[in-house]
């Protein structure tokens, strides 16, 4: 994640999202990486990575090709979509400039981030991004080494480069940045599961584990490798906090997987009201797999209130929103309801809109869509290797 907020000092800032760190080459064959793999977003208005796939289908594309970032060229930017705060306005841009050429960090990193989003009247002019981040860089400054490698990840004002990204990531990460941990472990989660070797995922684990403390995305991924037994022993008990902080903050599928520690009673007593909260507040930022499991709950009446009204509404948008089974639930209570109660409902349904978190939607626009598909392409992957007898 391009840390855009310009001089943070390298304390917390691990917001919760994009982290890089640890040049483990052994990793990714970087000779296989070509300019093809380029993720070509813009600064001042990068889109939501929604697509048809899955990245479950751009992993099984890209893994018998020569792209060593298995789904990274559709699904990832590793640059934040926060609104950038604006610049210092006590200061002019030539004393700013003065500033900058006898040194002073901060001065760099303010006009890194002023060319990059063009901000107090200053043109958009990447490359100047990029070289005043290159000179807080040489000073050994977290921040800047963490943007670098963003820009050289992303190919923004500059060539892609993986490489030289994540040995900025790495050397970000040593310094202390979490934001440069997180983006890194993902790098190395979605990098080809057959490069994976077990030092990889010691490290991966790691950079995960340095960042937990203040970082929301280190929670939810070390979370959610404690449920799967992942990285590190399954363990409910750890898994529940680190979880449940990241779905507090608003993240939906944090939401989403928290509702079965609260139904199942993992590493929390049971409670079935609060695993049917968590999905109304995922459903309603647009998961359409929060819908498709509180529509069940809701039909189904053994856990909560029965009301099939609003789990044919759930089914219909979740339906829309291309989960198959979801259409032959609705079509199924369609038989038990009213015709009058259905028109309701219908309505009800076309008239729903979305309303991503802010973190869902930082989230969705730097990683995609699914932050535990990194995890679970690596389980399934692996199982079939073994299988195969890879």
């Amino acid at each position: 994640m391009l840390d855009c907020s310009k001089h943070k000092k390298m304390t917390g800032m691990m917001r919760d999202m994009k982290k890089v760190v640890s040049v483990f080459c052994g990793l990714i064959a970087f000779s296989a990486v070509t300019a093809n793999a380029q993720i070509d977003l813009g600064v001042s208005d990068i889109p939501d990575n929604t697509t048809g796939e899955t990245l479950e289908q751009q992993f099984e594309q890209n893994s018998d090709s020569q792209k060593s970032f298995s789904f990274f060229d559709k699904a990832v930017s590793l640059f934040s979509s926060a609104k950038p705060a604006q610049a210092p306005k006590n200061i002019s841009i030539e004393e700013l400039t003065q500033k900058a050429d006898s040194g002073d960090v901060e001065a760099l990193l303010d006009l890194g981030y002023m060319y990059l989003y063009g901000t107090d009247g200053i043109t958009v002019d990447h490359k100047l991004a990029l070289d005043y981040y290159t000179k807080a860089a040489e000073k050994k400054n977290a921040v800047a080494l963490n943007n670098l490698g963003s820009l050289y990840f992303n190919g923004i004002g500059t060539n892609v480069d993986y490489p030289r990204a994540i040995g900025y990531f790495d050397e970000a990460a040593k310094l202390g940045s979490d934001d440069a941990a997180v983006n890194l472990a993902i790098i190395y989660l979605g990098s080809d599961v057959k490069s994976k070797s077990k030092d990889d995922l010691i490290k991966v684990a790691a950079l995960l584990e340095q960042a937990q403390a203040n970082n929301n995305i280190a929670k939810y991924l070390s979370g959610y490798a404690y449920m799967k037994g992942f990285l590190f022993k399954q363990d409910y008990a750890k898994a529940f906090p680190l979880i449940k902080a990241a779905a507090d903050a608003g993240y939906d599928e944090a939401q989403l997987v928290l509702s079965d520690f609260y139904i199942n009673g993992w590493g929390t007593p049971k409670n079935y009201n609060r695993a049917v909260q968590y999905l109304k507040s995922s459903a309603a930022q647009g998961n359409a797999e929060a819908m498709l499991k509180l529509g069940d709950i809701l039909s189904e009446g053994k856990i909560y209130t029965r009301n099939i009204m609003n789990a044919h509404v759930q089914y219909n948008i979740a339906a829309v929103m291309g989960i198959e089974q979801a259409a032959a639930k609705r079509d199924t209570l369609e038989k038990n309801i009213k015709i009058e109660d259905l028109l309701t409902v219908q309505s009800e349904a076309e008239d729903y809109v979305p309303a991503p978190s802010e973190q869902t939607l930082f989230i969705r626009q730097t990683y995609g869509n699914s932050l535990k598909a990194y995890i679970d392409l690596n389980l399934k992957t692996a199982r079939k290797l073994k299988v195969a007898g890879e």
